[in-house]
Protein backbone atom coordinates (compact mmCIF):
# COMPACT_ATOMS: atom_id res chain seq x y z
CA UNK A 1 0.00 0.00 0.00
CA UNK A 2 1.09 3.27 -1.02
CA UNK A 3 1.94 6.27 1.14
CA UNK A 4 -1.24 8.87 1.93
CA UNK A 5 -0.91 12.48 1.77
CA UNK A 6 -3.42 15.05 1.99
CA UNK A 7 -1.56 17.47 0.01
CA UNK A 8 -3.56 19.28 -2.49
CA UNK A 9 -1.89 20.99 -5.13
CA UNK A 10 -2.05 24.49 -4.35
CA UNK A 11 -0.08 23.73 -0.61
CA UNK A 12 2.22 21.65 -2.98
CA UNK A 13 3.04 24.87 -5.66
CA UNK A 14 3.45 27.14 -1.98
CA UNK A 15 5.62 24.51 -0.31
CA UNK A 16 9.28 27.18 0.30
CA UNK A 17 11.92 24.26 0.55
CA UNK A 18 14.61 27.09 -0.71
CA UNK A 19 17.80 25.66 -2.40
CA UNK A 20 17.21 22.01 -1.51
CA UNK A 21 14.05 22.13 -3.43
CA UNK A 22 15.51 24.57 -6.33
CA UNK A 23 17.97 21.87 -6.64
CA UNK A 24 16.20 18.85 -6.92
CA UNK A 25 13.36 20.67 -9.07
CA UNK A 26 16.77 21.47 -11.84
CA UNK A 27 17.82 18.36 -11.65
CA UNK A 28 15.15 16.85 -12.65
CA UNK A 29 14.41 19.30 -15.63
CA UNK A 30 18.37 18.91 -16.51
CA UNK A 31 17.82 15.14 -16.67
CA UNK A 32 14.94 16.13 -18.97
CA UNK A 33 17.04 18.24 -21.22
CA UNK A 34 19.69 15.51 -21.74
CA UNK A 35 16.69 13.06 -22.48
CA UNK A 36 14.99 15.26 -25.44
CA UNK A 37 18.72 16.34 -26.41
CA UNK A 38 19.69 12.53 -26.98
CA UNK A 39 16.27 11.99 -28.59
CA UNK A 40 16.56 14.50 -30.84
CA UNK A 41 20.13 13.43 -32.02
CA UNK A 42 18.88 9.97 -32.58
CA UNK A 43 16.09 11.07 -34.60
CA UNK A 44 18.18 13.63 -36.67
CA UNK A 45 21.19 10.61 -37.36
CA UNK A 46 17.96 8.09 -37.77
CA UNK A 47 16.12 10.60 -40.55
CA UNK A 48 19.49 11.81 -42.08
CA UNK A 49 20.95 8.49 -42.63
CA UNK A 50 17.62 6.84 -44.25
CA UNK A 51 17.33 10.48 -46.21
CA UNK A 52 14.12 11.04 -44.77
CA UNK A 53 13.73 14.75 -44.73
CA UNK A 54 13.68 16.83 -41.62
CA UNK A 55 16.93 15.40 -40.38
CA UNK A 56 18.52 18.74 -41.18
CA UNK A 57 15.72 20.32 -39.30
CA UNK A 58 16.38 18.20 -36.31
CA UNK A 59 20.24 18.43 -36.82
CA UNK A 60 19.75 22.50 -36.59
CA UNK A 61 17.72 22.70 -33.67
CA UNK A 62 20.31 21.00 -31.12
CA UNK A 63 22.97 22.70 -33.76
CA UNK A 64 21.44 26.39 -32.27
CA UNK A 65 23.54 28.10 -29.94
CA UNK A 66 20.56 28.94 -27.35
CA UNK A 67 19.74 24.93 -27.70
CA UNK A 68 23.64 24.55 -26.82
CA UNK A 69 23.28 26.84 -23.87
CA UNK A 70 20.13 25.32 -22.29
CA UNK A 71 21.55 21.48 -23.23
CA UNK A 72 25.12 22.61 -21.58
CA UNK A 73 23.48 24.12 -17.97
CA UNK A 74 20.98 20.68 -18.26
CA UNK A 75 24.24 18.30 -18.43
CA UNK A 76 26.74 20.78 -15.68
CA UNK A 77 24.18 20.96 -13.37
CA UNK A 78 22.78 17.12 -13.70
CA UNK A 79 26.79 16.28 -13.30
CA UNK A 80 27.64 18.46 -10.21
CA UNK A 81 24.48 18.30 -8.45
CA UNK A 82 24.94 14.32 -8.89
CA UNK A 83 27.94 14.77 -7.50
CA UNK A 84 27.23 16.30 -4.74
CA UNK A 85 24.37 14.03 -4.08
CA UNK A 86 26.59 10.90 -4.41
CA UNK A 87 29.32 12.74 -1.77
CA UNK A 88 26.20 13.03 0.77
CA UNK A 89 25.71 9.26 0.23
CA UNK A 90 28.83 7.68 0.81
CA UNK A 91 29.63 10.08 3.63
CA UNK A 92 25.87 10.43 5.70
CA UNK A 93 27.77 12.32 8.25
CA UNK A 94 28.10 15.43 5.97
CA UNK A 95 24.12 15.58 5.37
CA UNK A 96 24.04 18.05 8.08
CA UNK A 97 25.52 20.21 6.19
CA UNK A 98 23.50 19.89 2.82
CA UNK A 99 22.87 23.76 2.53
CA UNK A 100 26.59 24.23 2.68
CA UNK A 101 27.20 21.47 0.38
CA UNK A 102 24.56 23.09 -2.18
CA UNK A 103 26.09 26.46 -1.57
CA UNK A 104 29.11 25.03 -2.96
CA UNK A 105 27.60 23.15 -5.78
CA UNK A 106 27.03 26.75 -7.05
CA UNK A 107 30.28 28.52 -6.38
CA UNK A 108 31.16 25.45 -8.57
CA UNK A 109 28.70 25.83 -11.52
CA UNK A 110 28.51 29.46 -11.57
CA UNK A 111 31.76 30.16 -12.73
CA UNK A 112 32.12 26.99 -15.03
CA UNK A 113 28.37 28.13 -16.53
CA UNK A 114 29.21 31.79 -17.37
CA UNK A 115 32.58 31.03 -19.04
CA UNK A 116 31.09 28.12 -21.37
CA UNK A 117 27.87 30.57 -22.40
CA UNK A 118 30.08 33.23 -23.05
CA UNK A 119 31.99 31.14 -25.61
CA UNK A 120 29.02 29.18 -26.77
CA UNK A 121 27.11 33.10 -27.44
CA UNK A 122 30.39 34.38 -29.24
CA UNK A 123 30.77 31.29 -31.63
CA UNK A 124 26.88 31.40 -31.92
CA UNK A 125 26.59 35.15 -32.88
CA UNK A 126 29.90 34.58 -35.45
CA UNK A 127 32.27 36.50 -32.81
Amino acid sequence: MGLKRNVSLGTGLKYQGGGPMLVFVLHRIGGLGMAIFVTIHLLASFMSARGIEGGAFLNSIYENWAFQVFIFFCALFHAINGLRITILDLWPRLIPYQREAIWIEWAVFLPIYAIAVFIIVRAGLGG
